[in-house]
C-alpha cells in the first residue's frame, strides 16, 4: 500500500490559520501542526521516522485498524517527546538496537496502537515520560516486549505482549509502571522482570504466560506488587526473587509451573496474600539464605506434579505460614541447615505421600494450631540442633504421628495424635525430645516408641486403644548401663489401670532405663524385685571350617557352587597363611552374588558361608541375617537409610543376605526409595568393608538387570555364584533325606515313581526346587496318614512306608 495524505485538522484561535490542511508526508504536517491540532492519516504505509514534539493526536482513521503502517527501513519508527495522543497506528521497525517506539517525556496516550517489530524493544519508556498507554499490543520476537527504563513511570491498561524475545516487560533503573488486565505470553524471557534500586512493578489483573524463563523476576533491590494475576505455563521458575528483591503477590494465582513455583533467595522478601500455588514440578515455595523470608497468609499450596517439597526453606531461611492450605503433595514442609526456621500457625497439612514436616541440619520449626493429616509421618525431627516446638497440634490418619532421631530434641505439647497406622511418636538413634500433656488413640503400634538410649522426656500424657501398647522403652545394654533413658511423668494409659496396684497412686513419677514392654514400662506399675535371671548357656564352641565345608559337601546337587565356595575358601585359607609367614596377600573380595530360582539353597550355603569365614577368623560371628525390600524400605524419606544401617548393625561380625536384591531398584523406579537403600548399604559396605560380608540374590535374569544399573553395587561384590535347578534326581534324593530324617522308608517302586513324577513336574514359574521336592514328601506323608489311618492294627512296616499310590496327582 503507497503511502498517503495526512490531513491536519488546526485547532487553533489565530485568524490566519486555516481550519484544515492536507500533506503529503508525516513529516510536513507534524511540522505544520500545533498543539491541540489533529493529524488523520490516510491509510498507506509510511516510510518515515516519527517524532512528535507537540501535544497532537495522531490517528489513522476510524473503521480502519491496521491500515496505517508506520514503517521506516531503520532507526525509531516513532517518538513521542511531547503530550500527545498517538491512536490506531500500525508501526513496524527493523533496526536491532533501537526500540520501535519510543516514549521520552510528557504524559502522553497511546492507545489501540499495534507494535510488530525486530526491534531491541517494542515500546520503550524513559526518563520523565508517564504515558497512558491502553489497548496496545506488542510482538516483537528479537527483542523486549514494554521496556520502563530510567525513572519513567506510567499505566498501561489492557495491553498485550504477543511474543517477545527477551522478556516481555522489563522494568530497570528506578523506574516504576502500572500494568493493569494486561497479557504477557510466549516470551524467550521473563514474562515480567523488575531489576535496580528503587525499581518497581505494579500489576493487577495480569495474565503471564507460555514463558520460556521465570514467569516474575524481581532482582537487584526492586520491588514489585502483583494483585488477582495468573501466572503459568512457564519453563522455568513461576516467580523468581533474588537480591534483597521484594514482592507482594494478592490474590493471585501461579500454576502449570516446571520448576519452583516460587524461588527466592540473598535476602529477598515475598509476602503472598490469599494465593494459590498448584501444579509444580519441583517445590512450591523455595526459600534460601539469610534474611530470606516468606510471609503467606490464607494461601495454598496443593497438587504437586514432582516428588519435591511443597514449602522448602534452607540455609538459613524464613518461612512463616499463618492460615494455609498445603495438599496432595509428596512432602509438605521441609525446613533444614542452622539459622532456617518455620512459623507455622492455624494451617492444614493434609494428603502428604510422605512426610508433613521434615526438620533437619539444626532448623526449627514452631508450629500452633495446626492440623496434619493423611501423611505417612505427621512431623519427623531429623538429627541433633533440629527442633521446635508442636504446639496444640492435631495430627491424624498418618503411618507414624512425630519421629525423632539422632539426636534432634523438640518440644511437642498439648498435641494429638489420632489413629496412627505404626507408633504415635517414634524415638530412636539418640533422639531427644520433650512431650508434655499429649495424647496417643488408636495406634496400630505403640503410642509412644523410645529405643537406643534415647532421653526423652514424657510428661502428663495418655494413650488409648493403642494396639501394641501404650508405652515402649527398649535400649541397648549400653545404653541402660550409660543412663540414657527416658524420663516418664505422670503419664497414663487406659491399660495400666488393671495392672496398677490398689496402693498405686493414680499417676506416679518413674525414670525408665528399660522394659521388654508395655507391662515394664507403664507408668505407675510398681514392680518388686524378682529372681536373678538365670545364667546364659555357654555358647557352642564352632565349628572348624572342615566340618562346615562337610555339610556344604553332604548337600544334595550344587556341585558347581560347591567348586565355587571352596575356591574362594581356598583363596581365603591361603592368604591368611601368607599373612602369618608375613608374605603379600591378594586382595579377596568376600561380598557375593546368587543368582537362581528359589528353593535352590542359596539362603542355606550363605549361611555355611558365613560359618566358614568365622572359623578361618575372617568374620567374628559368622550368623547370618537375612533381609529383603520390606526389612529396607521405608515410607518416608529417611526412614529407608534408618532401617538399612539398623538391618547392616545386626549383621555386623556376620553375613547380610539380601533376598530379591533386584526388588530394590524396579525398572519402572520413579521416586522410588529403593535407591535410597542401595546408596547407604554401598557405603556401609566401603566404610565397614571387614565387619559385613553381603550377599545379595535373586532370580538370574532380574539380578543382571540389577547389577547393570546398579554400577557402584557391581563393582563390591567378587563374583557371582549360580545355583541352577535342581534335576529329577536330585528331587528324588532331597525326598529319601526328608524320608530318612523323618523315620519313613520308600517302598519298592516308590523311588521310580518319584524320579518319574519329578521329571514330568511342570517347571513353570511356581516351581519351588528343594522347597517343591520338600512339599511333595509333606503330601505323600499326609496321603500315608490317610490310607494307614484305616487298618485296624497297622504294623511297623505300614507306618514307616511310602508307596508310589502316596505321591500326589500332577495338576
Amino acid at each position: 500500500m503507497a503511502q498517503g495524505t495526512v490531513q491536519v485538522t488546526h485547532t487553533g484561535t489565530s485568524r490566519w490559520r486555516r481550519r484544515t490542511g492536507e500533506y503529503a508526508s508525516l513529516a510536513a504536517a507534524l511540522e505544520a501542526a500545533a498543539d491541540g491540532d489533529v493529524l488523520t492519516v490516510a491509510p498507506g504505509t509510511y516510510r518515515e521516522n516519527l517524532v512528535l514534539q507537540r501535544a497532537v493526536t495522531l490517528r489513522g482513521p476510524e473503521g480502519s485498524p491496521g491500515s496505517v503502517r508506520i514503517a521506516p527501513v531503520d532507526g525509531v519508527p516513532l517518538t513521542v517527546g511531547a503530550s500527545a495522543v498517538v491512536q490506531d497506528l500500525h508501526v513496524e521497525g527493523q533496526d536491532a538496537a533501537a526500540p520501535a517506539v519510543l516514549v521520552e517525556e510528557g504524559t502522553p496516550e497511546l492507545r489501540d496502537v499495534r507494535v510488530v517489530t525486530r526491534s531491541a524493544a517494542g515500546i520503550e519508556v524513559r526518563g520523565s515520560a508517564r504515558p497512558t498507554v491502553r489497548r496496545c499490543a506488542v510482538d516483537n520476537p528479537a527483542g523486549i516486549g514494554i521496556a520502563v527504563v530510567d525513572g519513567a513511570g506510567g499505566v498501561f491498561e489492557e495491553c498485550e505482549v504477543v511474543a517477545a524475545g527477551q522478556a516481555g516487560v522489563a522494568v530497570r533503573g528506578g523506574a516504576h509502571p502500572r500494568l493493569e488486565r494486561c497479557r504477557v505470553h510466549h516470551t524467550s524471557g521473563s514474562g515480567l522482570s523488575a531489576t535496580g534500586e528503587n525499581s518497581a512493578l505494579e500489576a493487577v489483573g495480569c495474565e503471564i504466560y507460555e514463558v520460556r524463563g521465570s514467569g516474575v523476576q524481581i532482582t537487584g533491590r526492586a520491588t514489585a506488587h502483583l494483585t488477582d494475576c495468573d501466572v503459568h505455563r512457564t519453563t522455568a521458575d513461576g516467580v523468581t526473587l533474588d537480591t534483597d528483591a521484594v514482592l507482594t503477590l494478592a490474590d493471585c494465582r501461579i500454576h502449570d509451573i516446571p520448576e519452583n513455583a516460587v524461588d527466592l533467595r540473598s535476602r529477598s522478601v515475598l509476602t503472598l496474600t490469599r494465593t494459590t500455588v498448584r501444579q509444580f514440578g519441583r517445590n512450591g515455595l523455595s526459600v534460601w539464605d539469610p534474611g530470606t523470608r516468606v510471609d503467606a497468609n490464607q494461601c495454598e499450596i496443593f497438587d504437586s506434579t514432582g516428588d519435591y517439597p511443597a514449602v522448602w526453606v534452607s540455609d538459613g531461611a524464613t518461612a512463616v505460614l499463618d492460615s494455609c492450605r498445603v495438599h496432595d503433595v509428596p512432602d509438605a514442609l521441609f525446613v533444614l541447615d542452622r539459622g532456617s526456621r518455620v512459623d507455622v500457625v492455624d494451617t492444614d497439612l493434609s494428603q502428604v505421600r510422605n512426610t508433613a514436616v521434615s526438620v533437619s541440619d539444626g532448623a526449627t520449626a514452631q508450629l500452633d494450631d495446626c492440623r496434619i493429616r493423611d501423611a505417612a509421618t505427621g512431623a519427623w525431627f531429623r538429627d541433633h540442633g533440629s527442633g521446635g516446638t508442636l504446639s496444640n497440634c492435631t495430627v491424624d490418619g498418618t503411618q507414624t504421628g512425630v519421629i525423632v532421631t539422632k539426636g534432634a530434641d523438640p518440644t511437642v505439647e498439648r498435641c494429638t495424635i489420632d489413629s496412627p497406622a505404626e507408633a504415635g511418636v517414634y524415638v530412636s538413634a539418640g533422639g531427644r525430645g520433650s512431650f508434655l500433656n499429649c495424647r496417643v488413640t488408636g495406634s496400630g503400634g505403640y503410642g509412644f516408641h523410645v529405643i537406643d538410649g534415647s532421653r526423652t522426656t514424657l510428661r502428663k500424657c495418655r494413650t488409648e486403644r493403642c494396639a501394641r501398647g501404650g508405652y515402649e522403652f527398649a535400649d541397648s545394654g549400653a545404653d541402660a548401663a550409660s543412663g540414657a533413658s527416658p524420663l516418664v511423668e505422670d503419664c497414663t494409659s487406659d491399660e495400666s489401670a488393671g495392672l496398677r496396684t490398689p496402693a498405686a497412686p493414680e499417676t506416679a513419677v518413674q525414670t525408665v532405663s528399660h522394659s521388654p514392654g508395655l507391662l515394664g514400662a507403664l507408668p505407675g506399675q510398681r514392680t518388686e524385685p524378682g529372681p536373678p535371671p538365670p545364667a546364659p548357656e555357654p555358647e557352642q564352641p564352632a565349628r572348624s571350617s572342615k566340618d562346615v565345608l562337610g555339610e556344604l559337601d553332604a548337600l544334595v546337587g550344587l556341585e558347581s557352587v560347591k567348586r565355587e565356595v571352596r575356591a574362594l575358601t581356598d583363596m581365603i585359607e591361603v592368604g591368611r597363611r601368607r599373612q602369618q609367614a608375613g608374605l603379600k596377600a591378594a586382595s579377596v573380595k568376600r561380598h557375593l552374588v546368587f543368582t537362581g530360582s528359589p528353593g535352590t539353597g542359596k539362603t542355606t550355603v550363605a549361611r555355611l558361608y558365613g560359618e566358614i569365614l568365622a572359623s578361618l577368623g575372617v568374620l567374628e560371628k559368622g550368623h547370618l541375617v537375612e533381609v529383603s525390600r520390606v526389612d529396607l524400605v521405608g515410607e518416608h524419606i529417611g526412614s529407608t537409610a534408618i532401617r538399612t544401617q539398623e538391618a547392616f548393625e545386626k549383621a555386623r561380625g556376620g553375613v547380610l543376605f539380601i533376598d530379591e536384591a533386584y526388588a530394590l531398584s524396579p525398572e519402572d523406579a520413579g521416586r522410588d526409595f529403593g535407591k535410597e537403600a542401595i546408596d547407604t548399604l554401598v557405603k556401609l559396605m566401603e566404610d565397614h568393608r571387614d565387619a559385613v560380608v553381603v550377599i545379595v540374590a535373586g532370580y538370574t535374569a532380574e539380578m543382571e538387570r540389577f547389577l547393570s544399573v546398579n554400577p557402584g553395587v557391581a563393582s563390591r561384590f567378587s563374583r557371582t555364584i549360580t545355583f541352577s535347578d535342581y534335576g529329577p534326581e536330585d528331587l528324588l534324593r532331597i525326598v529319601e533325606q526328608q524320608a530318612e530324617e523323618h523315620e519313613y522308608r520308600l517302598a519298592p517302586g516308590a523311588a521310580e515313581a518319584l524320579g518319574k513324577y519329578f521329571t514330568v513336574l511342570p517347571k513353570g514359574p511356581a516351581f519351588g526346587n528343594g522347597r517343591t521336592a520338600r512339599q511333595t514328601f509333606e503330601a505323600m506323608v499326609e496321603r500315608h496318614a490317610s490310607r494307614v489311618a484305616q487298618l485296624p492294627e497297622p504294623s511297623t512296616d505300614d507306618l514307616t512306608l511310602l508307596y508310589a499310590e502316596d505321591l500326589p496327582e500332577l495338576l
